[in-house]
């Protein structure tokens, strides 16, 4: 699949309680400003913490630049998103090696690490901030931010 024909991107974490609920505030909110008509959603590997809003740490590095995470509530990847969505982005190697293990054969090639697509950080990996202090995460507000970036002008292309 072109990047041209994406339009819709899963972002994908362990709990998605910090990393992939902070891409999809972060990327709604430059593909808004961009015009660009993307179907936007954020999942986990894991159920822990279905249900639940974003971590309150994540939301205040976010909002602190003014991203939007209402709406946003934490749900384990469903079978059905491999179908769904054109582009799957794994937050880390974990989480994509995870997510490769249940994508059915047809949809592998949709799973992509996130971090691909940035280009000011030497970064692969977006590291969970969650046991760490609010440095974390706006460190990784940064590494969205600038993959978001990349993600956009591959799109937009």
């Amino acid at each position: 699949m072109s990047n041209s024909a994406i339009q819709s991107v899963l972002f994908v974490c362990m709990g998605n309680i910090c990393r992939s609920p902070t891409a999809e505030a972060v990327f709604r909110k430059k593909a808004h400003d961009k015009g660009l008509m993307i179907t936007i959603d954020s999942a986990g590997t894991i159920g822990a913490h279905a249900r639940e809003k974003p971590d309150h740490r994540a939301v205040k590095a976010g909002e602190a630049r003014g991203y939007d995470f209402s709406g946003i509530k934490a749900r384990k990847v469903a079978s059905k998103d491999f179908e769904s969505f054109d582009l799957i982005l794994a937050m880390d190697n974990d989480n994509f090696e995870n997510l490769q293990a249940i994508a059915p054969d047809q949809y592998r090639d949709k799973v992509k690490l996130f971090l691909s697509y940035g280009s000011e950080f030497d970064d692969t990996e977006v590291p969970d901030p969650y046991y760490g202090g609010a440095g974390g995460f706006r460190y990784v507000l940064d590494l969205v931010e600038d993959a978001s970036n990349g993600l956009i002008k591959a799109i937009a292309k």
